[in-house]
């Protein structure tokens, strides 16, 4: 158990440096990842844009809504957060349920596609067969995308308990109840994805060392014996690891806000910006070192059963 362990964690390290080593691994993560990125996040964009021009949102007076007012007049301002999501969400529900599910399938083509390019860059005796990934990169998104309902919903539900119900009763809302239950559903519905996301995150590697098929995959990935401490050891820290990549995006995001009197709207827009790009380059590395880790953990196992 202890020596696992050791592997899990001490061989990790050394992970990283190979990684940093051959930079060329994370750009290729890079070029497939933004390769849909970029027009996807333009299509919802335009789409939004359209929504918000359709709509007479800025009656609410949700742009004049400051942090202050939300602590000084919480009732005043939940009223405005609350005029303004009966004017727009219905419609962004309206959008979402067509274009989550294409874009769901665009990603898993592209993914699975992408995937294989850097896993053959990795080690080039791999053989992952592009109809493999693609289904295995669709099964990866599903968990995904019903954590992520689970989480608007409970968002949801968590506004009518602690804003809604309140205000309708006559009482103040809860903004600190409010605030507090987002963030622990956030990180509750994040460990969850930790701890099984590890599983979709190793069939690919299973389907192109093995050549198995899908469901074999799965299969040999939830079958993994004495490394699936490891295998979930590593995916636990890299959770923790994206973690701190979002509390640093936002504390340097914040970093202008005392010279905001002093700066242009423009150089915070800018500065915003070159943050998000730090963000998902830094994501980027982390993904393909999560892949080259689980590799080095599974190939032992693949060359004795071989």
């Amino acid at each position: 158990m202890v020596k696992e362990q050791q592997r899990a964690t001490q061989g990790f390290v050394a992970t990283l440096t190979q990684v940093r080593n051959h930079p060329s691994w994370v750009l290729l993560e890079i070029a497939w990842r933004w390769l849909f990125g970029i027009p996807a996040i333009a299509i919802v964009y335009v789409h939004a844009a359209k929504l918000f021009a359709s709509l007479p949102w800025r009656e609410t007076n949700i742009e004049a809504l400051t942090v202050n007012q939300l602590l000084t007049d919480p009732m005043k301002a939940s009223a405005t957060i609350a005029d303004f999501a009966t004017i727009i969400l219905p419609g962004l529900l309206h959008i979402a349920s067509w274009l989550a599910p294409l874009l769901l399938v665009v990603w898993a083509i592209v993914s699975g596609i992408g995937r294989t390019l850097v896993l053959r860059r990795i080690d080039s005796t791999l053989q992952p067969r592009i109809g493999t990934m693609v289904a295995l990169q669709l099964l990866r998104i599903l968990p995904l995308a019903a954590l992520f309902t689970a989480w608007f919903f409970g968002v949801q539900a968590l506004g009518r308990w602690t804003i809604v119900n309140p205000i309708a009763s006559g009482g103040e809302p809860i903004i600190m109840g409010y605030v507090g239950g987002v963030i622990f559903l956030t990180l509750g519905l994040f460990v969850i994805s930790a701890l099984i996301g590890w599983i979709f995150s190793l069939a690919p590697l299973l389907s192109a060392l093995n050549r198995s098929s899908v469901g074999r995959s799965i299969a040999e990935a939830i079958r993994t014996g004495g490394l699936r401490s490891g295998l979930i050891e590593i995916n636990l820290v890299l959770g923790i690891v994206k973690i701190a990549l979002l509390v640093l995006a936002v504390v340097f995001s914040a970093c202008p806000l005392p010279f905001q009197t002093e700066l242009t709207d423009q150089f915070l827009f800018v500065w915003n910006c070159v943050i998000a790009v730090w963000y998902f380059i830094a994501s980027d590395f982390f993904h393909v070192a999560r892949l080259a880790g689980y590799l080095q953990l599974i190939r032992p196992q693949s060359q004795i059963s071989e």
